[in-house]
Order: structure tokens, then sequence, then C-alpha cells
């Protein structure tokens, strides 16, 4: 008879006389204090950091009363940590002229890492075209790749999880966004940089720009010159032209300044109220369709006054 005695497994002796609070402490995330100067962005970061108003507010705020929340990072193999989620929070401390913040150590391979940094980041009130463009990019194809490739038998199911719902309808879901919508952010980042940032000056309009990233990296740059020339930006069916003059080949400098050249429609004065204006004026949950509503309704009750004032 064959002994079992290989097939036991020891207790070490530390598990016999540590308690279960110390297990669990062990497995515990616990909150602790790095330099600042060992904490990195993470690569490739999508969203700006820019010391404007906004950062100096948090960094007094953190003066005041310390970083409150946590950043979370990662050990990198070059040494120090790079930081998922505390960009600003990490900017905002070097400007209050601190020497360390709080933060929680994860080990994250980097696509879990992705989708924390860009979701972490989503929830700001504001966001440029290309922070979007790019944080949609970036967590759609961290999503594909957790997904992993799909059998022989399921190839149409390329990008999809294993619940058999595909990435960009799970991403809808999670961010409150169309999936159409979502591809159309992603191909912003298509633009070449300069075209990227006039989007996001409001320059050109977004729904010109998703059709001007179906241009060749070389035309978008002639379409550069052809813009200064003439003093002008595309309109969405100017955009459409040019793209349909590309996808057949025979889009040329030329042709874009003859496009670009063309008298526009007379539109008409308007005006823009951002969001960051009108959040003075109402309650932090509001959402930019309920602002909108409350303000075509006071506009409506203003000019029913005023039809009625000229009546009498």
């Amino acid at each position: 008879m064959r002994s079992s005695a290989k097939n036991i497994s020891l207790t070490p002796v530390d598990d016999l006389f540590s308690t279960e609070e110390s297990r669990s402490n062990t497995n515990r995330e616990r909150v602790v204090e790095l330099p600042l100067s060992e904490l990195h962005p993470f690569r490739n970061h999508p969203f700006k950091v820019v010391d404007d108003e906004k950062m100096q507010d948090t960094a007094q705020s953190i003066r005041e009363h310390g970083v409150l929340v946590p950043a979370i990072v990662r050990p990198r193999e070059e040494g120090g940590y790079e930081i998922v989620a505390g960009h600003r929070r990490h900017f905002a401390s070097q400007i209050a002229g601190l020497d360390t913040m709080p933060a929680i150590v994860r080990d994250l391979d980097d696509d879990a890492a992705t989708i924390i940094m860009v979701d972490s980041n989503l929830q700001r009130e504001t966001l440029l075209p290309s922070e979007r463009a790019w944080a949609y990019k970036m967590k759609l194809d961290a999503m594909k790749r957790q997904a992993g490739r799909p059998s022989k038998d399921n190839c149409s199911q390329v990008g999809n999880n294993f619940s058999g719902q595909r990435s960009s309808e799970l991403m809808a879901q999670q961010i409150g966004e169309s999936k159409n919508q979502i591809f159309r952010f992603i191909r912003l980042t298509e633009l070449i940089p300069p075209l990227l940032d006039m989007v996001d000056e409001r320059k050109i309009a977004f729904n010109p720009a998703v059709e001007l990233s179906y241009l060749k990296p070389e035309e978008q740059v002639e379409l550069l010159d052809a813009m200064d020339s003439e003093q002008a930006t595309p309109s969405l069916s100017q955009a459409q032209r040019l793209k349909k003059f590309s996808q057949e080949g025979h889009l040329s400098i030329d042709v874009m300044r003859a496009i670009m050249s063309e008298e526009k429609k007379n539109e008409l004065d308007r005006v823009t109220l951002t969001s960051d204006k009108l959040h003075k004026y109402f309650p932090k949950s509001y959402t930019p369709q309920q602002m909108e509503q409350v303000i075509l309704k006071l506009l409506e009750g203003w000019y029913n006054r005023r039809q009625h004032s000229q009546e009498r």
C-alpha cells in the first residue's frame, strides 16, 4: 500500500499562531503615504492636467484639509509608482507644497489599470472632445483584450466578452453613451493633432470633424493649408464632400481651396452658454438637458408676457 504522506499539506508555523484578524489585514488594501517624486503619470494619459482656476481651488483645499481621497497607483518595473487615478490631486499637491500624498497601491495589469484610469476621469463635468475620444479608444481596446480571443466557430463575435455581449455594447451601458456615438468620438483620434486641437477649441464642430477624420493624414495637412489661405473652416456639407473626393481619389489642394472658398449661407447670430457658466445658477445635480428645459420655459414665459403686453 502506497503512503499518502506526500499529499499531506502542513500549515506554516506562523499561520498556527496568527489570528483571523491579522490574516485579513494582510490581504486588505491599505492607504500609504508616498513621496510625490515617486509618483509618475499614466502612460499615454489622455486627460489634460492644467493649472487653471479649478486646480488652484483644489490646491487651496489640500493646503487646508489635505488630500481627502487617496490616489490609486501601481508599482513600476523601473521603480516608483504609476498613477492610475489621482493625477489632478498629485499636481495640486505639488502646488500646495506637499512632499507626500496618500495612495492605495494595487497590482494591476495594463488593461485593468487603463479601465480604472478612464472610468475615474469620465466622471468629470467637462471633458474636451480629444480627451473623450482617446479615453473611449483606450477603454474599448482594453475591454476587447480582456474579453480574449473567440473560438473559430464564433469569429463574428470578435471583441465580445464572455457573456456574449459585444464590448462596445457593454461599454455603452457603463458610460451612458450610445454605441454609435462612442465610435464617432473614437474616429476623432484619426485626426492629426492640429485639427484635433481646433475641435477642442470649437473652431471645427464635432460632426464635420468626424467626416474629416476619414481623410488621409497627408490630405489633412493640406487641408490646414487650404483653411489658412481661405480663412475658413469646413461646414458639415463641405466636410462630407471633402471625404467623398478623398474616397474617390480626387482630393487635391486645389479642390480643397475651391471648397473652402465657397460662400456659406448666412447663419443667425447665436449665443453659446457653456455648462460651466450655467451651473452657477442651477443645482449641481441638473443635467444639460434639464437646464435647457428650464431656460426654454423661462424664455417661453417671457415671450408670452411680451406678446400680451403688446396686444393691450
